[in-house]
């Protein structure tokens, strides 16, 4: 007997997906807040955030102590949103913070919320 397998489509049919811009930024955990109301103030309709450790130009992020640390901190939104707040971290803070940005397309469901 041979097994065949499993097929299921690619989007379920019941499902209206939307695509949008999901904006990555690492940085240090001390200017969260300051990127987060620059995002607000530049379209985004929020962002989540979590914890991040790592090394690289900077020197080891371990987040020995609450501002030493790194946060990732992920915005859906419209591309053109993500553009600005990218264009705008870039001018603003890349020479004096360690920083990375880095853009994804994808695919949402309840594309109202971002």
């Amino acid at each position: 007997m041979t097994m065949q397998p499993a097929t299921t489509p690619a989007h379920s049919p019941l499902a209206s997906y939307t695509r949008r811009t999901l904006l990555t930024v690492i940085c240090e955990a001390s200017i969260e807040g300051r990127v987060a109301a620059d995002a607000r103030r530049l379209g985004a309709h929020g962002y989540t955030a979590s914890d991040a450790r790592g090394w690289g130009e900077h020197g080891t992020r371990d987040g020995g102590w609450p501002l030493s640390g790194n946060v990732r901190i992920d915005i859906l939104c419209e591309a053109a949103v993500a553009d600005a707040i990218a264009v705008h971290l870039q001018a603003n803070y890349f020479a004096r913070y360690a920083m990375v940005c880095y853009l994804s397309d994808v695919s949402v469901l309840r594309s109202d919320k971002f």
